[in-house]
């Protein structure tokens, strides 16, 4: 699969340090996975961040995603 076009997350050293946002807000990309994670619903997560959108938080796990597959080095999981 080939690299996608994320049309919701940036990355702009002027914002957040340069880590990724949601477009047009500070919510760290990171914070939403770590809340889907943590086994939130996206509703719950919408509920906490209006400024959100479903698509939004959607891109946010293909973009995970995406960094999975480019990564080269081995990540150890514990059986």
């Amino acid at each position: 699969m080939s690299a996608k076009k994320f049309r919701w997350i940036i990355a702009d050293p002027k914002i957040c340090h340069g880590k990724p946002v949601f477009k047009g807000t500070r919510v760290l990309v990171s914070d939403v996975l770590e809340m889907l994670a943590e086994g939130m619903s996206i509703d719950d997560i919408l509920e906490e961040y209006p400024q959100l959108s479903k698509e939004m938080i959607l891109e946010a796990i293909a973009l995970a995603a995406e960094l999975l597959r480019r990564e080269r080095r081995v990540i150890p999981i514990p059986a």
